[in-house]
């Protein structure tokens, strides 16, 4: 992560990343950050906790199923290359409002599908959003709070995904039931994705409250008229090349050992629990509190002791919790409080996560910043597509559980790569 492209030019006046300690405008920037983000993954993980009655309802089969879920994560590769083009070029806080709009929609829209066909586009809609909006948030995060304390302060943004996850369990495991029985079984999830469109008013507080990104505003004041675009300069210049590559690589791996995780433990833990969504939602929501202590602590070691000793130990916890709750679940079952305490594991490993806001922040210059955060996360997101029809296939064989352990291997392979 050394050989960093050559320095920018010095801003004429103090920048927000220059101060002592956090100010009220900090605070605000990762205010709105953080709830982007928290809403970015209850919009993309709340259809995992919907196949069920969606399946019912639209007679859609487990690849049908598969082929939805991987074609929102393919979209976000494009959301991220899209957004975060436009980010560097028009600035973090008019395009973080436009992919909180977009995802919103896009989940809104996905009430009114009749069949496969329509919930897809509707979720290449919610996808595109999703993808830029993580970039723009981390980008905004890692330029205007100081160095020192990035990681801790990014790796809080990051909480907003397990948070997010929680929301999407207690949507998907109690309210859809409670509309099914008040509405009838038509009603239930397609009120889940109606109320979804609510994160939209955070637009509203983030034009009046939330600041632009003042080393933006200050780059884009000192920008040559005629400079090379921003994938342009990214890919032909050799040391952003090479560290381009890296992020990539570690964000694949990192994220395929998230999704073969969570895209479908929901129906994993439904089919364990004596097909109770309720209960398996509570299951999720110990993996969050998990995951919530994960990306917070993730911060204080990353700060503390480094990126790489950070990434190494937490991918082995997550590895050891999920080993344990999908190949020795019988076993596990027998004692409650171990099945409590890998699930526990599962979440808290994911901690690492909140690694990519600090290393990406740090790595590349702002001319291509959000750009080179945006492709690399979203990228490694949209291969991604792949991974439900992997673990369907792997399951015909071994099990869903077979395949959504396939996630450890990877969580040891992200852990060994940042060396």
């Amino acid at each position: 992560m050394s050989g960093g492209p050559a320095m920018e030019p010095q801003p004429a006046r103090r920048l927000l990343n220059q101060c002592d300690t956090p100010t009220r405008t900090h605070y605000v920037i990762l205010a709105m950050s953080w709830a982007g983000w928290m809403f970015d993954f209850y919009d993309l993980m709340l259809f995992s906790f919907l196949v069920i009655p969606i399946k019912r309802s639209l007679g859609l089969s487990d690849s049908s199923l598969s082929l939805l879920v991987g074609t929102t994560l393919a979209a976000t590769a494009l959301g991220g290359i899209v957004f975060g083009w436009l980010a560097d070029r028009y600035g973090r806080k008019t395009v973080l409002s436009w992919t909180i709009l977009v995802y919103s929609v896009g989940a809104f829209l996905s009430g009114f599908a009749q069949d496969a066909a329509w919930l897809a586009v509707c979720r290449v809609i919610t996808g595109l959003g999703v993808g830029g909006e993580w970039a723009t948030g981390q980008t905004l995060v890692g330029e205007t709070f100081p160095a020192r304390m990035r990681g801790r302060f990014a790796a809080v943004m990051q909480t907003g995904a397990p948070l997010g996850i929680a929301v999407a369990s207690v949507i998907g495991g109690f309210v859809e039931p409670a509309l099914a029985n008040a509405f009838g079984p038509e009603w239930g999830w397609r009120g889940c994705f109606f109320i979804s469109v609510l994160p939209a008013l955070l637009v509203v507080l983030i034009r009046r409250h939330m600041p632009e990104s003042d080393v933006w505003l200050e780059r884009k004041r000192l920008a040559a008229p005629q400079e090379t675009s921003q994938v342009k300069f990214l890919l032909t210049t050799p040391d952003l090349r090479r560290l381009f590559l890296f992020g990539l690589v570690l964000a694949t791996t990192d994220m395929s050992a998230y999704w073969f995780t969570y895209s479908w433990m929901p129906r994993y833990l439904y089919e364990h629990l004596g097909s109770s969504m309720g209960r398996a939602g509570i299951w999720m929501l110990v993996t969050q509190t998990g995951g919530a202590l994960g990306y917070l602590s993730f911060g204080v070691v990353a700060d503390w002791k480094g990126r790489r000793v950070a990434y190494t130990i937490y991918s082995v916890v997550w590895a050891i919790g999920l080993f344990a709750v999908t190949w020795f679940w019988g076993a596990l079952a027998v004692y409650p409080a171990l099945t409590v305490l890998f699930m526990f594991l599962v979440g808290l490993g994911t901690g690492n996560y909140s690694g990519y806001g600090p290393i990406f922040s740090e790595i590349f210059p702002t001319r291509v910043r959000n750009t080179a955060m945006g492709a690399a996360f979203n990228l490694a997101r949209g291969v991604q597509f792949f991974t439900p029809l992997v673990i369907t296939l792997v399951a015909t064989r071994y099990g869903l559980g077979g395949g959504i352990s396939l996630a450890g291997f990877f969580a040891l392979i992200t852990g060994a790569w940042v060396w």
